[in-house]
């Protein structure tokens, strides 16, 4: 068995659904899958003495699991204030229509499509809840929509699908790009250097405990796969199919054609950058 400690940023084990961080409490939805790993993980948010809490990703269209979530959190005598989405997969936002008629808050997402409310999401926004404060990260590239949620005084940001508790993520091809994802990778290993982040609570798998760590191998994952590509490409392999089951052909064909999304992102990066 490989210790924990030794994987790409040290991925915590035990029970998934729970406290994770002394602000986050993870409930994990039951939608489990080869793409979204044990399930999604829905976030409740609160400060410590708070009777208000945020939730983020309230997940699928599952009233059991949203009921949960209010249950969750009602134990812990909180009420939840306001949702919050890290991006539209339906994994992640499908849910939040119902969830926000079970607790009547606002929705906000950086997707005008998305929210319920008035207000929306941008880069460097600051949200405060019973005193929690959340500061809102733009992460595109897995979507153009993806945002990441720093929250400080736990040390750990929420990374949606950008960084995932077991794995590598999807660059969703055409909505998400390789070199925004890249940037955004950039812009989160920044926090871990600048801000002192060390916690990873991710959309799907196991919380992190090693950030910088994560991020390090997400970026060099990305710069192998691409030179990967376009070798593949000089070798004469010309479609996204035809290289995928070159490039990924140690993968399960599962999830080839998640890869190929991927690929096609990463081929249209080498064209723009005229590497092909």
């Amino acid at each position: 068995m490989t210790d924990a400690a030794a994987l790409p940023g040290q991925p915590r084990g035990g029970v998934l659904t729970g406290p994770a961080t002394a602000r986050a409490v993870n409930v994990l939805a039951p939608n489990p899958s080869a793409m979204t790993l044990d399930g999604t993980n829905t976030w409740i948010l609160s400060e410590p003495g708070s009777d208000l809490a945020v939730v983020v990703d309230p997940g699928p269209l599952d009233d059991g699991h949203l009921r949960h979530v209010v249950d969750t959190a009602e134990q812990a005598g909180k009420r939840v204030a306001l949702t919050l989405l890290t991006h539209g997969h339906p994994d992640h936002a499908e849910g939040a229509g119902r969830f926000a008629e079970l607790t009547g808050t606002r929705v906000r997402a950086l997707d005008p499509a998305l929210r319920l409310g008035d207000e929306g999401l941008a880069a460097g926004d600051v949200i405060t809840v019973g005193g929690l404060e959340l500061k809102v990260v733009p992460t595109p590239g897995h979507t153009a929509d993806s945002l990441s949620f720093h929250l400080p005084a736990d040390q750990a940001v929420l990374t949606g699908d950008t960084i995932l508790g077991r794995g590598t993520t999807v660059v969703a091809h055409p909505d998400g790009r390789l070199g925004d994802y890249l940037d955004s990778l950039r812009r989160l290993r920044s926090l871990t250097v600048d801000d002192g982040v060390h916690t990873v609570l991710p959309g799907h798998g196991p919380v992190l405990e090693d950030a910088q760590g994560a991020v390090e191998y997400y970026l060099a994952h990305r710069a192998k796969r691409l030179a990967q590509v376009e070798t593949a490409v000089e070798d004469g392999y010309r479609t996204p199919t035809e290289v995928v089951a070159h490039v990924y052909a140690d993968v399960d064909r599962s999830l080839w054609p998640a890869a190929e999304l991927s690929v096609r992102a990463q081929l249209d990066y080498l064209d723009e950058h005229g590497l092909i």
